[in-house]
């Protein structure tokens, strides 16, 4: 596509606007034309100089007594009023196009398999709080489903974290691992196609979950085959307890797997300082798809009741085809006030899970991408990451897991990173501030 057709109004509306700068001191008024095109809303006042503004600096669309009140990264506010007859449709346009760039700005530039199925949704969070409903568009891509509604903001579903589906009475129910549940229904005669590709993209992950354990373990039993595959889809780690409650095998056999690496020095040591049980592993097919090799990684928590000079802490560790791991990420269990005082193992094992869920979630919503999760907000601003920076604003996982990380270790040399992962691990216990991140 052209720049000309990106620049190609959309909609185009007479109105009146409001420029408010941070303080909410008003800046400029007065009458205006608005357009959006696939990249810009653009206010043209009759007297004054043109007002882009790029739909991903946006922070979000609210709408009061048929105004449209839009947030901007800079901190300003727009206000647009007087659209008359036009309201209704710029509203929708807007909320659209500004969709559309999200959805490429949360990592989702994967291939589509169903495309704008029209719904009605009801979405409840993890809490069971109603978040958001109405009518939408349903858009299924290779690895996560996409809900644009009409009125809101666009979210993705991942397939992989999806615990259970069910559909009747033409109403499509799914519930996630971390307790969301989203309701589709009024598909007209979308609804059985729509049904019918939903349930081919689920099974052909299924059947890709199966296809790898298989080649990485040959002499697998297919009972433990089948309950493998459910909990390792698109490369989802799973801890040492709930593998060995299935096969004490397959655990050795994963460990072997990553001695073949280089991530075999890294993970003996940090083994040795573990809460051995909750160790995750993961394998996924490389991620540029089937064409390329193996992606390891894996997840160790460190804490004790008895040791506390250092810990509440989960490392995690990637290798992929291109060979080791080029650092190790670190991130915070519970508040660093909360930890030394901690007297329950119990409740150290809850947050240790819980942690583990959401980097696996937040792994699967970035498509294993690490650059979002460490880098600084300043960084965000740079033309190389702006792509990223709708990300840590919208995706949950991706913001609780800013939020716990603590820093990263490079591997310069074995000696200097067992030193730093020690001197980060104590760190971490004596700073009793959670804003604050270890440096090198």
């Amino acid at each position: 596509m052209n720049s000309e057709e990106e620049n190609k109004p959309v909609i185009e509306s007479s109105m009146s606007y409001i420029l408010l700068d941070e303080t909410g001191s008003e800046v400029e008024t007065g009458e205006c034309k608005g357009t959006v095109d696939k990249e810009r809303l653009t206010l043209f006042p009759k007297f004054g100089g043109v007002l882009p503004f790029h739909l991903r600096d946006i922070v979000e669309i609210e709408v009061e007594n048929y105004r449209i009140m839009l947030p901007v990264e800079s901190r300003e506010t727009i206000i647009l009023f007087n659209l008359g007859y036009d309201f209704e449709d710029f509203l929708r346009v807007l909320t659209s196009m500004r969709n559309e760039v999200i959805i490429k700005d949360l990592l989702m530039g994967e291939t589509v398999r169903k495309t704008d199925v029209e719904a009605e949704f009801t979405y409840y969070d993890e809490n069971g709080f109603e978040k958001m409903a109405g009518p939408g568009k349903i858009r299924l891509y290779e690895t996560g489903l996409v809900m644009m509604p009409e009125k809101g903001e666009v979210f993705r579903i991942p397939y992989s974290s999806i615990l259970k589906m069910s559909e009747g009475d033409y109403e499509v129910r799914i519930n996630t691992e971390l307790g969301e549940q989203l309701i589709l229904k009024r598909m007209g005669s979308e609804y059985e196609p729509f049904v019918k590709a939903f349930s081919d993209i689920l099974s052909e992950l299924q059947n890709k979950a199966v296809s790898l354990i298989k080649n990485m373990f040959p002499t697998i039993d297919s009972l433990s085959l089948r309950k493998l595959a459910g909990l390792m889809k698109e490369g989802k780690t799973v801890k040492k307890e709930e593998i060995e409650a299935i096969n004490p095998k397959i655990w050795l056999e994963m460990e072997k797997k990553i001695a073949s690496t280089a991530l075999n020095e890294p993970y003996l040591f940090l083994k040795e300082l573990a809460r051995q049980g909750k160790i995750a592993i993961g394998f996924k097919r490389g991620l540029m798809g089937d064409l390329t090799g193996e992606y390891v990684w894996f997840l160790i928590p460190i804490y004790d009741l008895k040791e506390k000079e250092y810990g509440n802490a989960i490392a995690m560790e990637t290798v992929g085809e291109e060979g080791g791991g080029k650092a190790t990420y670190f991130f915070r269990i519970m508040s660093r006030k909360d930890y030394p005082s901690c007297m329950s193992l119990n409740e150290l094992d809850g947050e240790a899970d819980q942690v583990i869920r959401k980097i696996n979630r937040c792994m699967l919503d970035i498509n294993f991408r690490r650059e979002p999760i460490y880098l600084p907000d300043d960084k965000l601003d740079e033309e190389a990451y702006v792509k990223y920076r709708v990300a840590v604003r919208k995706i949950p996982s991706l913001k609780l897991l800013r939020s716990l990380y603590i820093g990263r270790v490079a591997h310069f040399s074995p000696e200097q990173w067992k030193n730093d992962v020690m001197d980060l691990l104590r760190f971490n216990v004596e700073t009793l501030e959670d804003t604050v991140k270890w440096k090198a």
